[in-house]
C-alpha cells in the first residue's frame, strides 16, 4: 500500500510538471521565413509579450495556415497576413522594421 501511495504521488507530481512546462511554451524563439526576397527572422519571444497570441495568430492557437484554410483561394495569402500585420503594428509603435531590406535578408 505504502508503494502504491508514493506511486501515486510521484504520478501526480510528474504529470503536474509536465502540464506546467507545457503552458509556459509558447513556441519557438525564433522563426525563419525563406522566401525569394531573402531570409526573415522573426523573434518570436521578443513578441510574445507584447500582444496576446490571437493577434498574429487569429485563432489564439499556433497552427500554420493551411492547416485550416488548406489550399482555400479565398484565404488570406501567408505573404500578405504577415505584412499587413507586421507593418502596421510597426508603424503603429513607431518601433520596427517596415522597410523590405530591415527584414528580408539575402
Amino acid at each position: 500500500m505504502k508503494r502504491l501511495m508514493i506511486l501515486l504521488a510521484a504520478t501526480i507530481l510528474v504529470s503536474s510538471l509536465a502540464t506546467i512546462a507545457v503552458a509556459e511554451t509558447k513556441g519557438p524563439k525564433e522563426v525563419k521565413y525563406t522566401p525569394k526576397m531573402g531570409t526573415v527572422t522573426f523573434n518570436h519571444s521578443a513578441h510574445q509579450n507584447r500582444t496576446d497570441c490571437a493577434t498574429c495568430h487569429h485563432t489564439g492557437d499556433y497552427a500554420q495556415c493551411k492547416s485550416c484554410h488548406g489550399v482555400d483561394s479565398k484565404a488570406p495569402k501567408a505573404k500578405n497576413a504577415y505584412h499587413k500585420t507586421c507593418k502596421n503594428c510597426h508603424k503603429e509603435l513607431k518601433k520596427g522594421p517596415i522597410k523590405c531590406k530591415e527584414c528580408h535578408i539575402k
